[in-house]
């Protein structure tokens, strides 16, 4: 079942003449793992923004569990279903206390006290973040910020979390911390997670790759699928991951590996048996 749903979607930006999003078609399964890449500009974010209801579309729509976005009296409805985190933690934190802006969301959402205490208990417990609940959010690292981020989105109780570009401005042990949180919620709890990125290494776990190009979809299929098409993303100025760049650096020269070898062991194990 589709948690999301978008149909012929199209989306300018006031005082802009150029369509950002071009009739996309677009459907998310319901516990899935989804990646949405591409460059600067191609319209991720903007996507991103139109499945919590923060942007509406100019023609088209977009579905979340069968609501029309474009419903205003549905759109609480919308974002208790669909949890947005942004790049910058910074931007989301809005408490002196941990466990305070973990609070924050339910508290504005009328949730009764204790069921607030045993959220905010359980998101930050779910983050790896619960001995930090009577910190200062600033002296954290960006990673941890990440992580409070995140888990007061799950104090909302979401279906889906889509996270915007969240390990952009992180180093390579925040970016780690981040995406094996977002692996596990979706692989332990069943949350959905749509995740826009530029990092190829954050979507090899995933199980769905969407590439995005000046507005469209220009690939879409599993990781292995979607990175054995090497032409094609570095058409659009994009690269693989390190493994895929090696096997296809071979092949140009004569070499006959499979480009889906994604892992470093398959890799290696692709190599050797070539050698043999």
């Amino acid at each position: 079942m589709a948690i999301i749903r978008t149909e012929n979607l199209h989306f300018t930006y006031q005082g802009e003449e150029n369509e950002t999003l071009h009739g996309v078609n677009l459907e998310i399964e319901e516990g899935s793992f989804v990646a949405i890449l591409g460059h600067n500009g191609s319209g991720k974010s903007t996507l991103a923004k139109l499945f919590n209801g923060i942007l509406l579309p100019n023609e088209g729509r977009v579905l979340v569990n069968g609501i029309d976005t474009t419903h205003e009296d549905k759109l609480l409805d919308v974002r208790r279903t669909v949890g947005l985190v942004f790049q910058n933690p910074d931007n989301q934190i809005v408490a002196n206390v941990v466990e305070d802006d973990v609070a924050f969301a339910p508290e504005n959402l009328g949730v009764e006290p204790d069921e607030i205490r045993r959220r905010v208990d359980s998101a930050l417990k779910t983050v790896g973040m619960y001995e930090y609940r009577q910190h200062a959010p600033h002296l954290l690292s960006g990673g941890q910020k990440q992580r409070v981020a995140i888990a007061g989105v799950l104090a909302m109780q979401p279906r889906c979390i889509v996270l915007d570009e969240p390990t952009a401005m992180l180093d390579p042990v925040g970016r780690r911390e981040v995406i094996s949180t977002v692996t596990r919620l979706c692989r332990e709890e069943g949350i959905t997670v749509v995740l826009i990125t530029h990092h190829m290494s954050e979507c090899i776990g995933a199980d769905r790759l969407v590439v995005m190009s000046e507005g469209r979809i220009v690939a879409d299929g599993t990781p292995r699928e979607v990175f054995a098409q090497v032409e094609l993303l570095r058409s659009e100025g994009l690269s693989v991951p390190v493994t895929t760049e090696l096997i296809y650096e071979l092949n140009q020269d004569g070499w006959v590996l499979p480009l889906d070898a994604l892992t470093v062991d398959e890799c290696a194990d692709a190599v050797a048996a070539a050698l043999k």
